[in-house]
């Protein structure tokens, strides 16, 4: 397994069979784990595993389980093994929730249950004595010790209803509100103990937490409602003893706090203060280090990197990984000082893990022609380093084509993206030209994507511009803000602009284009639909059609309700940017497809944009260039590989089409 590398760009499953390195974890001894998961054979599911690495580099990885459920969230003990959760089931019998429990695996031997919860475990941190914090979950209004009866009760009536006092009522894909979660530690043998009883469904709904290495002190995200369907994060310190708890860091009406990690003496605490966006302003992140007792903070300048994740060396250092200039960087801080030093700067890097010794630090590296693989960034020095990469499962191998940056001026701002070219482009053959527009707005086009992978569109020919326009990440909070709030006309412009720099290229055909975007991309290229007809296509997924409909009906609306108002207060603006405003001017053939499960934008946005499409279609029925390609059990994204199989087919077949007039798409789908 890894060892053969992929190249056959043509086959879309066996780039869905790769496997992917989602997470790593160092341990004593010099050990490092990783999380990888891959498609079963059917392509139905994604589950992970856990696999040894050589931090040295010099021997392949080794696989250490087998479940056909999956294992996550691996964490080294003090005595040298290794935790994780999972849903496998115990082969004791003594422990049958269908929620994942907390499992051990010794350096030699098998692994076996340590504790479970009605609600299912989720590991978050260790101490240095073994003992650990957890998270669980309890219907709404009950505690860990009745839970399990409550649970029964709930499904011998085969009740599911939900009572609401408040918002928020959802959250990308699930509902809240039946359900509360609950901090609990779980000592070396297993013993549960509940740290936040009482908490409401709101206070640690998808929470970020951690332990002090001494196991004494807990922090974490706490969030309250207020007036308006708002809600305000703070950070909470509990008392693991007492479980008495006292707000560390209170939120206002201006900012909150999110992810909290303690310094390895308990005396500190490094978080993000995050701005509240408002109409004129985006929200901006500030990298601190608050003290837990007396003192003054630490503020972080990390420059134009937009924070990704951070974690502690040691208690003198934290390294922190972000987006910078449509590449990454990981930026090692001073905890005295504030003081930053870059150690790379060459592309994005995630699931922080700092070895023991404090040497060096383990990440995963990508770029827009890698996937993530792990490497060992060494800590000593004074300027940029070198990473070294770690032999692990998955990887690519030769590239259809080339990438390449590009940028231009846009009214005295230069705006850049990447161009991925085909190898067999040329002047005699010209290759037709995608433009993808990325998600977020807060996002940047800087990374390996398994399912947006424009080596797919590569390989049959396409070549694929993919811009960071106005709002992407890692240009600053000016870079953040410009084009805010969420101006399409603005993004258009940049991205248009740098699409016809490139299109003057001879090896690009300025006839045969197709434009794509997905979630604000979407949202994109359905404003985009009704005010240019340059395209030969249009695909658009999950994206916002009727900005009246959509605000008040996400997951995030207090979100969009106070940074774009009511439609009564600001008419000309969402007649301006509401793309369901100019259905009437769409005359590009248009893919729609989305998920049923989507709660960030609500699938009401599909119907009532097919509805449009339709109903305004003056032909006969079947000479209608549109089509709905609707994903009843996904969410925002397309998760099981199986459909992504379909989406991307579908996709490549569409563009064909209507640029390259390849055959129609069948009424019943091939794949």
């Amino acid at each position: 397994m890894g060892e053969t590398r992929f190249e056959d760009w043509t086959d879309i499953e066996g780039l869905l069979r790769i496997p992917r390195i989602a997470g790593l974890a160092a341990g004593p001894d010099g050990r490092l784990v990783a999380q990888i998961s891959q498609a079963t054979d059917d392509l139905s599911r994604t589950p992970s595993a856990l696999w040894e690495l050589d931090p040295a580099g010099g021997a392949a990885a080794r696989r250490l389980t087998w479940s056909a459920k999956g294992e996550s969230a691996p964490r080294f003990a003090p005595d040298g093994s290794l935790l994780f959760a999972s849903a496998r089931p115990d082969p004791t019998g003594e422990h049958d929730d269908d929620g994942p429990a907390i499992w051990r695996l010794p350096e030699h031997g098998e692994a076996r249950v340590v504790a479970a919860a009605p609600g299912g475990l989720g590991l978050v941190a260790v101490a240095d004595d073994g003992s650990m914090l957890a998270t669980t979950q309890v219907l709404a209004g009950g505690s860990l010790a009745d839970d399990a009866a409550r649970r029964d009760a709930r499904a011998a009536a085969k009740r599911t209803t939900i009572w609401h006092t408040g918002m928020p009522i959802r959250y990308w894909d699930h509902e809240l509100g039946d359900q509360s979660t609950r901090l609990v530690h779980v000592s070396y043998d297993g013993e549960l103990r509940e740290l936040t009883p009482g908490a409401d469904t709101v206070a640690l709904t998808n929470a970020s937490a951690d332990l002090a290495r001494d196991g004494a002190t807990a922090v974490t995200t706490w969030t309250t409602r207020t007036t308006g369907g708002e809600t305000r994060t703070g950070i909470a310190a509990i008392d693991v003893r007492t479980r008495r708890r006292r707000m560390l860091l209170k939120p206002t009406a201006g900012h909150g706090w999110s992810g909290p990690r303690l310094s390895p003496d308990g005396t500190r605490v490094a978080v993000t203060r995050v701005t509240t966006s408002t109409p004129t302003d985006t929200s901006y992140d500030f990298l601190e280090l608050h003290p837990l007792g007396s003192g003054d903070p630490v503020t972080v300048d990390v420059g134009d990197l937009t924070i990704g994740s951070y974690a502690w060396v040691d208690d003198a250092r934290l390294v922190v990984a972000g987006d910078l200039h449509s590449r990454g960087a990981v930026l090692l801080v001073d905890a005295a000082t504030g003081a930053v030093r870059t150690l790379v700067d060459d592309a994005p890097h995630s699931a922080l893990a700092p070895a023991v010794d404090g040497r060096a630090v383990f990440a995963l590296r990508t770029d827009m022609a890698s996937p993530p693989a792990p490497v060992r960034i060494p800590l000593a020095g004074r300027g940029a380093v070198t990473a070294t990469p770690i032999p692990a499962p998955g990887g690519v191998g030769a590239l259809p084509g080339r990438v390449e940056w590009v940028e231009t001026d846009v009214d005295g701002v230069t705006v850049g993206g990447w161009l991925c070219t085909p190898a067999a482009a040329s002047t005699k053959a010209p290759a037709p030209v995608m433009l993808w527009i990325h998600g977020g707005p807060h996002g940047s086009y800087n990374a390996w994507s398994w399912r947006w992978n424009p080596w797919l569109a590569v390989a049959r020919g396409w070549a694929v511009l993919l811009p960071d326009p106005a709002m992407s990440t890692g240009y600053g909070h000016e870079g953040l803000n410009r084009g805010w709030p969420r101006r399409p006309d603005v993004v258009w412009h940049e991205c248009e602009t740098l699409l016809d720099r490139v299109l003057t290229r001879r090896t690009l055909d300025a006839s045969r284009t197709a434009l794509l975007g997905a979630s604000f991309g979407g949202f994109m290229t359905n404003w985009i639909a009704g005010h240019s007809d340059r395209f030969g296509a249009i695909v658009t997924h999950a994206g916002l059609w009727a900005l009246d409909q959509q605000h008040t009906t996400t997951d995030a609306a207090s979100h969009k309700v106070r940074v774009h108002g009511h439609p009564d207060d600001l008419p000309e603006w969402y007649r301006a940017y509401s793309p369901h405003h100019s259905a009437a001017s769409i005359t590009t053939p248009m893919l729609v497809t989305h998920g049923n499960r989507d709660y960030r934008v609500p699938v009401s946005e599909a119907l009532r944009l097919w509805w449009d499409l339709v109903s305004g279609w003056r032909g006969t029925p079947a000479s209608m260039p549109h089509r709905f390609l609707q994903l009843t059990d996904e969410n925002h994204w397309v998760l099981r590989p199986s459909n992504a199989v379909t989406w991307n087919e579908t996709v490549l077949a569409f563009c064909g089409q209507h640029v390259l007039g390849t055959q129609p798409i069948p009424d019943a789908l091939p794949w």
